[in-house]
C-alpha cells in the first residue's frame, strides 16, 4: 500500500540524451535561448531564485480560470489530451468489434460526452445503490452496504485491499487502513487557520446541498448536514496525522482475522466478511489498529440515520460528476471552488479523458505507445538511468559518515534498483471488463469493479513484478519499495514546444536526470526507503550507528522546511514531506555529478549568456516551473506530502555548495545557509 511519490520530468520523446554525450550544444543557438527567456532578471537569484529561474515565463502565463495552477506540466497534459482525444473521437465514430479496445473507448467516450442523456438520468444511474441505504434497519445492515460500496469505489469508514507485504515482498496480503473522511486529510478538520475554517464550513454547505439534490428541503438537509460533519470529525480524531502515516513500522501491525475481530473490531467478523469476496487470509495487515477501535465504539453510538446519510453523501459525491449537470456543478462549487480556487469548470472532454484513463488508462495506452514512443526511446532512457545508479554508486563509496557494513547493503540495494521506462512489457489482461453505452456512471461503475476483483485476484498468487501501477500516457513517475523499482512511464519525457536541438546537456540532466531518475532512485534511500532492503522487505539492514547519523542529518532538513511558511500561518511540514524533499537532494547532486561527465560541461561555453553549471540548476527549476492559487496551496499545505514547487527549487539548492558558486549567492541573502547549517547526506 505505501508508495513513495514521484517526481515529473519534462523531455521530448525523441531527445537524443545517452550519459557523456552532447545534445546539440554546438548547434546555431536560436535567436533567443528558451531557457534564458524564463528567467526574471529583475531578481536576484540569491534572493528567490524559484523567480529568478521561472518569473519570466510565469508572467506570460497567468493561471487559467479553469485552473487551481497552471505550469509547464499542463502544457505538456494540454499535447496528451489532444493526442487521447483524437484515439477516443476516432474509436466513437464508427461500430468496433464487441470486446475490443477500440469498442471499449468509443463506448465510454461517446457515453461521457452524451449530457443530454447524463441530465435526463439525473440521479437514477445510483438507484439500486439508493435504495440500499434506505432499506438499512442495523448497524450490521450498515457494514453490508460499507463492505458492498467498497467494489464500486465509494470510500465509507476504512480503506481496503490487497497489496505486498511489506516484510514479505513475495506475498499478497490483505490490507486495512483508516479512511472514510471527506476532506482531503485529518487537519482539515481541526486547523484553526482562517482559510481551513472557512473550507470546513463550506463542506457542511455541500453536503447539504447534495441532501437538497436528492430531495430534502433546506432545514433536514442542513441539520442532515451537520450530524455527518459531526461524525467526520469523531473519524479524524481518531486516525493518524499525515506525518505519522510516514513510518512503515508503526504502521505495520500484523493479526489474525478473528485476533482483529477480537481486539479491535467487536462490530465486524473480519473472517466472515472477507470471506464473502473468496478471500481466507490467515492474517491481516492493520495499518492503524487505535482507528478501527475507535470507529468500532462510534459505530455503535452513532443513529441509524446519522450512518445511512454520511453513505448517501459519500455515495453521490464519489459519482456526482457523473450524473447530471446540477450534480456535476454542485461537485464542483466545493471540490473546484473552494478546494481549489477554479473559477470555472475545465472543458468537458478533458475531465472525461482524465476518467477515461483511470478507467481505461492501458487498453489507451497501449494505443498511446504504438504511436508516440518508439522503442529507440524506451532504449535511451533506460541507459540515463544507469548513468545515474553508477553516479551514486561513486557517491556511496565515498561517503564519509556511513560505515562499511551498511555501505555494503546500499550497493547491493542500488545494484537491485529494476528500471521500468516507458511502458510494461506485459500488458494487463482487460477482457473482462465490459463498457456499453447505457450511461456515464454505469461505465464508471465497471470500471470500479472490474479493477476492484482484478486487485482481489492477486491474493494468493506470486507477486506479479512486471505490472505497472501508472499507465505509458501518465505525467508521472515512482518508486516502489517492495519491488524496489523506478517507474518511468512515456509521457514524462514530453516538453512541448522546444526543438530537440535546443535542449542541451545541462538542461536534459537538470530536469531529468536529477528531477526524475535521481529523484526516484534517491527514493530507495530516504527516510522511507532506506528501510527496505534489496529484496524489497521491511527489515532493519543499516547498523545504529548509521541510523543515528543519517536521522540527524534528515532532521536538519525538517527544520529547514517546518521554517518554509507559503501562506501566512500555515507551515511545509518537513517530517511529512522529509521523504521527498531527501529525494530532491539526492536527485541534484546525482544529476550534477553525472552532468559533469559530459562533454558540454567540459568545454564549458555558455548558451543564452548562461554558464553549463548555471543551466543545469535552471533546468532542474524548470521542472518545477508553475504557480498555484492560494486555495490549491491551502489545500497542498494540509494535505501533500510534497512541499509546493517553489519550495521543491529552494530547499535543495540552498543546501548545493555548487549552487552558490554558480550564481554567486552571498551571506545575508535569504538563499544563504552557512556551511554548518546546510544538509549533507548523498
Amino acid at each position: 500500500m505505501a508508495k513513495h511519490a514521484f517526481r515529473i520530468a519534462l523531455l521530448s520523446a525523441a531527445l537524443a540524451l545517452a550519459a557523456g554525450c552532447a545534445l546539440a550544444a554546438d548547434a546555431a543557438a536560436p535567436p533567443q535561448d528558451f531557457l534564458a527567456s524564463h528567467l526574471d532578471t529583475t531578481v536576484d537569484p540569491g534572493v528567490d531564485f524559484f523567480q529568478y529561474a521561472n518569473g519570466g515565463w510565469l508572467k506570460a502565463h497567468p493561471i487559467p480560470a479553469s485552473e487551481a495552477s497552471w505550469g509547464i506540466g499542463n502544457e505538456v497534459d494540454d499535447e496528451l489530451y489532444t493526442r487521447l482525444r483524437g484515439i477516443s473521437e476516432a474509436a466513437a465514430a464508427k461500430p468496433q468489434a464487441a470486446g475490443s479496445d477500440q469498442q471499449k473507448i468509443g463506448d465510454f467516450w461517446a457515453t461521457a460526452m452524451d449530457t443530454g442523456t447524463a441530465d435526463r438520468l439525473g440521479v437514477h444511474p445510483l438507484d439500486a445503490e439508493l435504495a440500499r441505504i434506505d432499506a438499512i434497519g442495523s448497524k450490521d445492515d450498515v457494514l453490508d452496504t460499507v463492505f458492498a460500496f467498497k467494489p464500486i469505489g465509494v470510500g465509507g469508514l476504512f480503506r481496503i485491499g490487497v497489496a505486498q507485504d511489506d516484510k514479505d515482498s513475495a506475498t499478497m496480503a490483505v490490507q486495512v487502513h483508516q479512511g472514510g473522511l471527506g476532506l482531503p486529510e485529518r487537519d482539515f478538520y481541526f486547523n484553526p487557520e482562517a482559510g481551513v475554517a472557512a473550507i470546513r464550513a463550506a463542506y457542511v454547505a455541500h453536503i447539504a446541498r447534495t441532501f437538497e439534490l436528492l430531495g430534502r428541503d433546506k432545514t433536514s438537509a442542513g441539520a442532515a448536514a451537520t450530524q455527518v460533519m459531526a461524525f467526520e470529525i469523531a473519524l479524524a480524531k481518531a486516525s493518524r496525522k499525515l506525518e505519522d502515516l510516514r513510518d512503515p513500522e508503526k504502521n505495520y501491525n500484523k493479526v489474525t482475522p478473528a485476533e482483529f475481530t477480537a481486539k479491535y473490531t467487536p462490530s465486524i467478523d473480519w473472517t466472515a466478511r472477507l470471506a464473502v469476496w473468496n478471500l481466507h487470509p490467515s492474517y491481516l495487515i492493520v495499518g492503524q489498529p487505535e482507528f478501527f477501535a475507535a470507529e468500532d465504539k462510534l459505530l455503535g453510538e452513532t443513529p441509524l440515520p446519522v450512518l445511512q446519510d454520511y453513505l448517501r453523501y459519500h455515495l453521490v459525491d464519489a459519482y456526482a460528476d457523473y450524473l447530471s449537470s446540477e450534480f456535476d456543478d454542485a461537485h464542483f462549487d466545493f471540490h473546484g471552488k473552494v478546494m481549489s480556487g477554479q473559477q470555472e469548470q475545465r472543458p468537458r472532454w478533458k475531465r472525461v479523458i482524465d476518467e477515461e484513463n483511470d478507467a481505461l488508462g492501458m487498453v489507451l495506452g497501449r494505443i498511446f505507445v504504438a504511436d508516440y514512443f518508439p522503442e529507440a526511446s524506451k532504449q535511451r532512457y533506460t541507459a540515463l538511468v544507469e548513468a545515474i545508479r553508477s553516479t551514486f554508486r561513486d557517491r556511496i563509496e565515498r561517503l564519509d559518515w556511513m560505515g562499511e557494513q551498511t555501505k555494503a547493503k546500499a550497493l547491493a540495494k542500488l545494484a537491485s534498483v529494476t528500471p521500468k521506462v516507458g511502458y510494461p512489457d506485459k500488458w494487463k489482461d482487460s477482457s473482462a471488463l465490459s463498457i456499453g453505452r447505457e450511461s456515464y456512471a454505469a461505465n464508471v461503475m465497471a470500471a470500479q469493479r472490474w479493477q476492484f476483483a482484478d486487485n482481489l485476484l492477486k491474493f494468493g498468487k506470486p507477486v506479479d513484478r512486471t505490472e505497472w501501477e501508472m499507465t505509458p500516457q501518465t505525467y508521472n513517475a515512482y518508486y516502489n519499495p517492495s519491488n524496489n523499482e523506478i517507474v518511468l512511464p512515456a509521457a514524462i519525457f514530453m516538453v512541448p514546444g522546444v526543438p530537440d536541438a535546443q535542449v542541451d546537456d545541462a538542461v536534459a540532466y537538470g530536469y531529468v536526470a536529477a528531477s526524475t531518475i535521481g529523484h526516484e532512485i534517491t527514493h530507495g534511500f530516504d527516510d522511507q526507503g532506506r528501510q527496505y532492503d534489496a529484496q524489497g522487505n521491511l527489515s532493519g539492514w543499516w547498523t545504529d550507528e548509521d541510523t543515528t547519523r543519517f536521522n540527524a542529518a534528515a532532521q536538519k532538513m525538517v527544520k529547514q522546511f517546518d521554517a518554509y511558511e507559503p501562506l501566512p500561518g500555515l507551515h511545509i511540514n518537513g517530517k511529512a514531506s522529509l521523504g521527498e524533499n531527501i529525494a530532491d537532494y539526492g536527485g541534484v547532486l546525482l544529476g550534477l555529478e553525472a552532468f559533469k561527465k559530459t562533454e558540454q560541461y567540459a568545454r564549458g561555453e555558455k548558451i543564452g549568456g548562461l554558464t553549463p553549471t548555471q543551466r543545469y540548476f535552471l533546468g532542474y527549476a524548470l521542472g518545477w516551473m508553475s504557480q498555484q492559487r492560494e486555495q490549491r496551496l491551502r489545500q497542498r499545505l494540509l494535505s501533500d506530502v510534497h512541499a509546493p514547487a517553489k519550495w521543491r527549487v529552494l530547499g535543495p539548492m540552498s543546501n548545493i555548495p555548487e549552487f552558490y558558486e554558480a550564481f554567486g549567492v552571498k551571506p545575508g541573502q535569504p538563499m544563504w545557509r552557512a556551511p554548518e547549517e546546510r544538509v549533507r547526506i548523498w
